[in-house]
């Protein structure tokens, strides 16, 4: 039996990386043809799903001039890619034949019969992998973005050691540092400790080798105090100019949005920075309530509620957020309508960013220009887009793919500080 491996690829895959055409070395890639017709339903779209579509589009096309699709092309990384044109009607009972889905399991259902290798269906929709697997098919889901696979292994950005010597805390407090080879442990950089011995302890930020002291601080022209060690940790990392990628993950209530807000006045206040963005991704809970009428401002402003509750919170209206949105000071940036733009000297904020691919974070970050700080915020159990989950979420993987970076930073805020009963139903529900 031959080791190369033949997979089907569902259209969900190809929207979601547009680069998953040419991301299985050495193995058979097949395309139902129902796929590409899937495909045309998306190429005039905005925003990433388009452009995804579009650019798989150019690549088979480039391909037609080193043969025939229907026979099978090889590419660069020893893959080859077919489209299979042969959709026959024999769908297995129970299931529409004229669904997409559907008529893929017919190709694998066929090409398996026909196969000396094993035909393994490659999707992000979870009820077409629970399909296939009651029909005795093999599938996966897309793999290549995921870093972890348990969330004991996610990335919090602080962690808690317990020494025997007391004289290194006592030295911390003198010097305001200590060296990291002290401790015997692996630590990353702009990672946040609590080191405890007998009744001593201390808090600091890994800083070039260095465990130091917390020095940053909001602007006292904002009355703003921390209420637990993960919101001290969190202020640190968003007042300090030289960490300009942080990401902030935690529960509904803990704090995420109202300190980055906060934070961000505090930079204007200081004159950091002349601007404030504000973005998310635009996926509802709940059932949608379709096209919103006015300009973009109008159609984003159900999403930045969040962001004028804040305003309410810390000012007790939201008159300040109004007169900075007049100014200029705050905009709103749909994350659809990035691309191209550069931000200077702006702090940006994207909320919402569990709800965001790891292609569609790639795209506003690259948006950051001069003087700038982007913060992604959000809960990464609370997905609401199709296709990704705790582990395949953009805000999961930008956080451990820059872990071991000193430009970013990141905190996992534990503690629900909205009301009891807000981190009550965040545990038990």
């Amino acid at each position: 039996m031959s080791d190369r491996k033949t997979f089907i690829i569902d259209t969900s895959v190809l929207l979601y990386d547009k680069c998953s055409i040419h991301s299985f070395p050495g193995c058979d890639i097949i395309i139902p043809l129902v796929v590409l017709d899937e495909l045309d339903r998306f190429k005039d779209k905005q925003g990433m799903l388009g452009e995804n579509a579009r650019y798989v589009n150019r690549f088979l096309d480039d391909l037609r001039q080193d043969g025939h699709l229907h026979e099978g092309i090889k590419i660069f990384n020893n893959q080859t890619i077919r489209v299979e044109i042969n959709h026959s009607l024999n769908v297995p009972q129970g299931l529409d034949p004229s669904a997409g889905d559907n008529r893929i399991i017919t190709v694998a259902n066929e090409l398996s019969k026909v196969n000396d290798q094993k035909v393994i269906v490659v999707t992000k929709d979870i009820n077409f992998r629970v399909k296939c697997d009651a029909l005795g098919i093999p599938s996966e889901d897309y793999y290549k973005d995921n870093i972890v696979d348990n969330k004991s292994q996610i990335y919090t950005g602080h962690k808690q050691i317990q020494i025997d010597d007391d004289n290194i805390i006592d030295a911390f407090y003198e010097k305001g540092h200590i060296k990291t080879s002290l401790i015997n442990v692996d630590l990353h950089p702009n990672q946040f400790v609590v080191i405890k011995s007998g009744s001593k302890s201390m808090m600091g930020i890994v800083d070039n080798n260095k465990i130091c002291q917390l020095k940053n601080d909001i602007s006292d022209s904002i009355d703003v105090k921390p209420r637990n060690k993960e919101q001290k940790f969190a202020i640190e990392l968003l007042c300090r100019s030289d960490i300009p990628l942080v990401t902030l993950t935690g529960i509904a209530g803990s704090g995420k949005t109202f300190l980055t807000l906060m934070s961000a006045l505090s930079g204007i206040h200081e004159k950091k920075y002349k601007r404030i963005i504000m973005t998310r991704s635009i996926q509802p809970v709940g059932r949608d309530l379709g096209y919103l009428p006015g300009d973009i401002a109008d159609k984003m402003s159900p999403w930045f509620y969040p962001v004028m509750d804040n305003f309410r919170e810390a000012f007790s209206d939201v008159s300040y957020f109004e007169m900075m949105k007049e100014r200029g000071q705050i905009e709103i940036a749909p994350l659809s309508y990035i691309r191209g733009r550069t931000f200077n000297d702006s702090f940006i904020i994207v909320d919402e960013a569990q709800n965001g691919t790891i292609h569609e974070l790639k795209t506003i970050i690259t948006r950051v220009g001069k003087n700038s700080k982007i913060v992604l915020l959000g809960d990464t159990d609370q997905v609401d887009t199709p296709y990704i989950d705790t582990f395949s979420n953009g805000l999961t993987i930008v956080t451990e793919k820059f872990k071991d970076e000193s430009l970013a930073g990141h905190v996992r805020l534990t503690r629900g500080e909205r009301s009891k009963l807000a981190t009550l139903a965040s545990s038990v529900i």
